[in-house]
């Protein structure tokens, strides 16, 4: 697969420059059996948008300084604590590893914890809104694709289902918002890597999960996909391109604005059990874009 690299240069920008087009770009795929592929399950964060280093981390620092809170997470420091599921639950295992600020007493942490979090999430929306964070490449056209062939579509995070909601409609438009359902915040208790919010997704949608494809960006979502049993392929991101994604069917750079190199419902649904080599053989490896295969021990139950 030929990989692209694109830098993105924002100089006062108008946040109408990054909106999606309103309308559905029509691409029907020659011959797809509608039943083939049920639905795509995205995650948000690193998936849909690379929002981590100048989106939640900005956030959150900013939040820090307006509740006068002594605290700046550096790239190299917040891409660390991308280790751990959940805003609230960032915060927490932060201070509980380095001390948690005076500020914030004992008896009140849970309650500061997630008013932060709350002033958080209003913040990250504000930066959506303002078009400070555009799309990854690929994404639209995918879900175009999707939309026009019937497949169903969902995005699982651990983010704050408001904010997902806002970045969904935002950077997308209401048209292809409204085919979304959103799985997302503390909808479920176990955050990732536990599989509660796919199988959640799937359960609500009346999904096969043999019919299912997840696109994942961090090892702790694979972990996730992993565990529900459904096909993971990788887009890496800013923070996880030297993560170790064992378990994932596929991995590439990005889901690609060319339809004829990037990732496609046809895609997708070769990395379906039995989709690539037939329908009695199980997987035997993860694939890097349309080159060579390597070798991932996958999970015996994958196919059971």
């Amino acid at each position: 697969m030929r990989k692209t690299t694109i830098a993105l240069i924002v100089l006062a920008t108008p946040a109408s420059a990054f909106l999606a087009p309103a309308s559905i770009s029509k691409t029907r795929t020659p011959c797809l059996q509608a039943a083939n592929l049920d639905a795509i399950l995205f995650d948000c964060d690193g998936v849909l948008a690379d929002t981590e280093p100048d989106g939640h981390r900005v956030a959150f620092n900013i939040a820090f300084q307006e509740s006068a809170i002594n605290e700046e997470w550096s790239e190299e420091r917040y891409g660390k604590l991308l280790e751990v599921g959940g805003g609230k639950e960032r915060m927490t295992a932060h201070w509980n590893e380095v001390g948690w600020p005076n500020g914030i007493p004992v008896l009140g942490r849970t309650d500061k914890v997630l008013g932060l979090h709350l002033k958080k999430t209003d913040l990250f929306m504000k930066l959506i809104d303002e078009g400070a964070i555009p799309l990854r490449p690929g994404v639209l056209r995918l879900v175009d694709e999707a939309i026009e062939n019937g497949v169903k579509l969902a995005v699982c995070s651990t983010s704050n289902e408001k904010a997902v909601s806002n970045l969904v409609s935002t950077l997308m438009g209401p048209e292809r918002a409204s085919k979304f359902q959103i799985f997302a915040g503390d909808m479920v208790q176990k955050k990732k890597p536990a599989p509660d919010v796919y199988l959640m997704a799937v359960d609500e949608m009346k999904l096969d999960k043999n019919r299912c494809v997840i696109i994942e960006d961090s090892h702790i979502g694979v972990g996730s996909a992993v565990a529900a049993g459904i096909s993971c392929l990788v887009t890496k991101s800013s923070y996880t391109a030297k993560e170790d994604f064992t378990g994932a069917k596929m991995i590439v750079d990005e889901l690609g604005d060319d339809a004829n190199t990037g990732v496609t419902l046809q895609t997708l649904m070769s990395l379906l059990p039995g989709g690539l080599e037939g329908e009695d053989v199980s997987w035997s490896g993860a694939r890097f874009g349309d080159a060579s295969r390597r070798s991932y021990p996958t999970p015996s139950q994958w196919h059971e």
